[in-house]
């Protein structure tokens, strides 16, 4: 009884110590200008009373790019300059991610795929190529499927939608740990108010395969914006949500939009999960990057940016043809 009592004493005192430790954290201040691209405005744009940071840069047809969990628009900082010399490029950040407004809300895939369709309304976004990674890659998919007017074609890298979302406990043993106390009532939310830089990196790390890949300046800030008040809050209800992303895939079948599949070699996923995606969607191509992970467009971003123009400019004659070079696998 007395090592009981040691035990749920210390416990205690961890809790106390990790509300602390979150309470003393500096909070970033939301900067006026892209580190990686000085001369692109930052502006904010309002959807349901939450304000979102977003970009848009390039002439051309409308393309919007979606970014993966936990991060910001700045995971497109190595593809946005290529695809802004041939459309005008749209990128954000959700709810709850880099300097949007975070929200008490259920962080769910609806939540995000609802936000993301009233912000192309409110931006005014027409006839675009919506190209997602991870779960912007399951938003865009999810807009395609419900008919979104504005979508016109979609490219989904690496979407995130299996293994009831937990495939970023497959990035590492350091992610598989921590994601799996995540979930623990009291012990998984002060795992995460103690966390340290060299933590965060680590499992951010895991999301490249070829080495160098995620810029030291990202990876910093992505856990300095971490500090954010309720920051914490809108990831751990993501997590306790991320089944919804899954559950999503029911709706695949009635997406009538080209798509294309678009995965790194060594990305979380596996080889059936990804046919499975391919089968469900009608018309659905599949391709895959060789030496490359979850976080594409960091790890390979001049074979992403090649995909993505050879995909969004396919002569159209007539009805828009869902055949292109470099098929490895086509869905139904």
């Amino acid at each position: 009884m007395i090592w009981i009592g040691i035990a749920l004493g210390a416990l205690v005192a961890t809790v106390a110590i990790s509300y602390l430790v979150e309470a003393a954290r500096s909070q970033p201040t939301a900067p006026s200008q892209l580190g990686w691209a000085p001369t692109v405005p930052v502006r904010y744009v309002e959807v349901g009373g939450v304000r979102l940071r977003y970009i848009a840069t390039g002439e051309g047809p409308a393309l919007v790019l979606l970014h993966t969990l936990r991060t910001q628009l700045d995971m497109f900082q190595k593809i946005i300059p290529a695809l802004a010399m041939r459309f005008r490029v749209y990128a954000l950040d959700y709810p709850g991610h880099g300097y949007s407004d975070i929200p008490r809300a259920t962080y769910t895939a609806d939540f995000f795929v609802n936000t993301v369709a009233t912000a192309l309304d409110r931006l005014d976004v027409e006839d675009a190529v919506v190209v997602g990674e991870s779960i912007g890659g399951s938003i865009a998919l999810l807009l395609a499927a419900r008919r979104n007017p504005r979508v016109r074609r979609v490219v989904a890298i690496n979407p995130y939608d299996y293994d009831g979302g937990r495939g970023i406990r497959r990035s590492s043993a350091l992610a598989n740990l921590l994601f799996g106390l995540s979930t623990v009532p009291v012990l998984g939310a002060t795992v995460n108010r103690l966390r340290r830089y060299p933590v965060v990196k680590r499992v951010l790390e895991g999301g490249v395969y070829r080495k160098g890949a995620l810029p030291e300046a990202l990876a910093r800030e992505m856990y300095l914006v971490s500090n954010r008040r309720g920051y914490d809050r809108a990831f751990g209800s993501l997590v306790r949500h991320w089944g919804t992303w899954e559950a999503a895939r029911a709706e695949y079948a009635g997406l009538d939009r080209p798509t294309l599949l678009l995965y790194g070699d060594h990305d979380w996923s596996r080889g059936d999960e990804r046919a499975a995606n391919a089968r469900a969607i009608p018309g659905a191509e599949l391709r895959v990057i060789k030496d490359a992970g979850h976080f594409l467009s960091l790890d390979a971003p001049e074979e992403t940016v090649a995909a993505i123009l050879g995909w969004a400019q396919v002569p159209v004659s007539g009805r828009e043809s869902r055949r292109s070079e470099g098929t490895t696998l086509k869905g139904r």
